[in-house]
């Protein structure tokens, strides 16, 4: 399925990759990627030692090859924020070597500022 709902059909004929439902040239690339470099972004969260957010949100800030995500995944699961984290800050940088950054997509310091008003 191309994320523009188009439904494909991707044929190999003569050693060249035919796709078939597209209704754009995007889906022509989508479907040939598909199926020589599958993508995906993650979302996620890692563990923090806040009992006011105990769990950070985070994402990767590219795509990285499908068959890495259980990797990447396995590497999410290793951090434990420590420090205050501000949305967009990276959190593990060029995870596993994919040239991809996990970064935070929500920020520790306003929802300690929000539950500490006044610095505690």
């Amino acid at each position: 399925m191309c994320p523009n709902g188009c439904k494909l059909t991707i044929i190999e004929k003569n050693e060249e990759l035919l796709v078939e439902g597209n209704k754009c040239k995007r889906g022509i690339e989508f479907g040939i990627n598909e199926i020589k470099n599958p993508l995906r972004s993650i979302a996620s969260t890692v563990n923090t030692i806040y009992k006011e957010m105990p769990r950070l949100p985070v994402r990767t800030d590219g795509l990285i090859p499908r068959d890495k995500i259980f990797n990447v995944m396995r590497e999410i699961s290793k951090v434990v924020i420590t420090n205050p984290i501000n949305i967009n800050e990276v959190i593990i940088e060029d995870v596993l070597n994919a040239g991809v950054n996990i970064i935070s997509t929500s920020s520790l310091i306003e929802t300690l500022k929000e539950e500490y008003p006044n610095g505690g």
